[in-house]
Parts: C-alpha cells; sequence; structure tokens
C-alpha cells in the first residue's frame, strides 16, 4: 500500500486551520483511503480587525506569523508530500493582504491562496457530492464562515448554482452587515429555488457542527437536525451572553460569540428555500483543499 501526507491550511476569518491526512492507495485497484492523522483550529480572528478597520493589524499580523511557523514544524514532522494553504473572506478584503503573504512565504516557505468565493464554494461542495449521493431532490450547500457565506444549489449530485455572500458571523458582529444584504441573500436564494419542493440544507463549518452536537434529538443515522430544533435552540441562546452561553452550553468564548449569528444565517435561508433539515456531515474547506490537491495528482500542491 501506498501512503503519502496530504496537509491544507485554512486561513479563515475567525480560525486558521491544519489538517493533515494520510493517504493509502491499494496498488492493485488503485482506491485511496483518507485518514485524518491532525486537526488544529486556533482562534487568531482577523474578520475583527478586517470587518471594522479594512486591515490586519500588527498584533494579528504576529500572531498568524508564529502560527504559520509552528504549523510548518509539524508539517515537517508528519513528513508531509503535499501542502496548499488557502485564506478566504478576511484575506479577500484586508489591504495589506498582500504585504502579508508575501513575508509569511519568505519566512516559512509557504505560499497562500487567496480563494475568491467561488471558489471557495465550488472546493466545499465537491466535497459532499458523495454525502449526497444519489439522493432525489434538491440540496442546497451552506457554509458559513466569519466573513461570507457560500451557497451552492445541487441536484442528484450536480450543481445547478453557486455565489458567495458577504454575510459571515464576524462580519455580523462588527456591523459589517446591514439589511441591504440579508435583503439580497433571501431575494437571490427565492428566485433559484422558486418552483422547487423543500430545499434541504447540507450545513458546513465550526458552527452548525457544533450545534448539532448541542441538539440532543436528532437523526445520527442521516446526520441530520430538524429545522425547527434548530430554531428552539437559537431561542435558548440569542438571549445570553457570551459568558452565559460559555457557562450553560460549555463553549468556548470564540464559539459562544459567533454561534448565534450562523444560527441566524442558517435560519434565514431554511425559511427562504423552505427546508424541513440540516444534513452536517461534519467535513469543512480544508477536507476539499486535501481532496483538490488528491484529485488533481497534486499539480496545483507545492511539494516539500
Amino acid at each position: 500500500m501506498n501512503n503519502k501526507f496530504y496537509a491544507a491550511i485554512d486561513i479563515g476569518s475567525n480560525a486558521v486551520r491544519l489538517l493533515i491526512k494520510r493517504v493509502s492507495v491499494q496498488e492493485d485497484t488503485g482506491e485511496a483511503r483518507f485518514t485524518k492523522e491532525i486537526l488544529l483550529r486556533v482562534p487568531i480572528r482577523l474578520g475583527f480587525d478586517v470587518f471594522s478597520k479594512g486591515r490586519i493589524s500588527k498584533e494579528k499580523e504576529k500572531r498568524l506569523f508564529r502560527l504559520m511557523k509552528a504549523y510548518k514544524q509539524l508539517i515537517k514532522i508528519y513528513d508531509v508530500a503535499y501542502l496548499r494553504a488557502c485564506a478566504t473572506s478576511a484575506m479577500r478584503d484586508a489591504e495589506n493582504s498582500e504585504k502579508i503573504i508575501r513575508k509569511i512565504r519568505r519566512r516559512t516557505g509557504i505560499p497562500i491562496e487567496v480563494l475568491n468565493g467561488q471558489e471557495e464554494a465550488r472546493m466545499v461542495y465537491k466535497n459532499h457530492i458523495e454525502f449526497v449521493g444519489d439522493r432525489e431532490g434538491y440540496y442546497m450547500y451552506v457554509d458559513v464562515g466569519g466573513g461570507s457565506t457560500e451557497v451552492s444549489l445541487l441536484s442528484n449530485g450536480e450543481l445547478l448554482y453557486s455565489k458567495s455572500f458577504n454575510i459571515g458571523t464576524v462580519r455580523i458582529l462588527t456591523g459589517g452587515v446591514d439589511e441591504a444584504d440579508w435583503l439580497h441573500l433571501k431575494s437571490e436564494l427565492s428566485i433559484r429555488t422558486k418552483g422547487l419542493d423543500a430545499v434541504d440544507i447540507i450545513g458546513s463549518g465550526g458552527n452548525i457542527n457544533k450545534i448539532y452536537r448541542l441538539i440532543d434529538d436528532k437523526d445520527r443515522k442521516l446526520k441530520r437536525v430538524r429545522v425547527s430544533d434548530v430554531r428552539a435552540m437559537y431561542e435558548k441562546l440569542r438571549p445570553l451572553s457570551t459568558e452565559e452561553r460559555m457557562e450553560a452550553f460549555n463553549l468556548m468564548p470564540d464559539r459562544a460569540d459567533v454561534i448565534v449569528p450562523a444560527m441566524d444565517i442558517f435560519l434565514t435561508i431554511a425559511e427562504t428555500v423552505n427546508s424541513s433539515f440540516i444534513y452536517v456531515p461534519e467535513i469543512g474547506l480544508a477536507d476539499g483543499i486535501i481532496d483538490a490537491l488528491y484529485e488533481n495528482n497534486a499539480s496545483m500542491a507545492k511539494e516539500i
């Protein structure tokens, strides 16, 4: 069996993740098996700078640089063959992102790609096609991040529509989302799903994973929760302060503040497209990055 290690770094608006997977390929069949070796998440929270001030502060820049150096050492320890580092909404919007990216590459050797919204959506929904499988009907893939929400309409695994909206949890908390943004989201999705029967959601991102774990009455076999149960949990969390959410639901500080805005986004979309369920396969952008590396035979990767 042929084994290689693949790594993905996801530089988000709230947290920066490192995922390392071992890919084992059967020599006789060519079948690949992906095994998660390590997943680390550090809440650098770049979006709190970018969405309020337009740039990444010196303090956040230092923290990001130190984290990337640490990730580089872990990548060496695991003898990673292929690496891809991608940044999303905060880096897209920061006026000093290019300077920071050049500095990180010069000092660590890690090149960072800033994904546009469409590429971000494509990379992750492709990772969900196997989860949808041959199920009949329509599904709305929704990836809620700190700075943006990527939405893709799927039918039997085929992409019908994809769009990135500048509505994210950190952007909401910093006052960067107004009523016009919400109206645009609802109008766009209403038009795209007009005439369709109920369109269930496939959710992605750390917040929906945590929401899924908080809800007791869920379908573990199908990995889904009822939208009505998400709304009931929302009504419990919304009146509480961040500290009260941490205490009552055992949430980390960087999850306790963004989980309610994330619910706002999921529930708004669910109501707009008439969803009854949210499926939660618990995979995200970092998984999509590694899948793309493997599928393209590492042609988009930096070989170490």
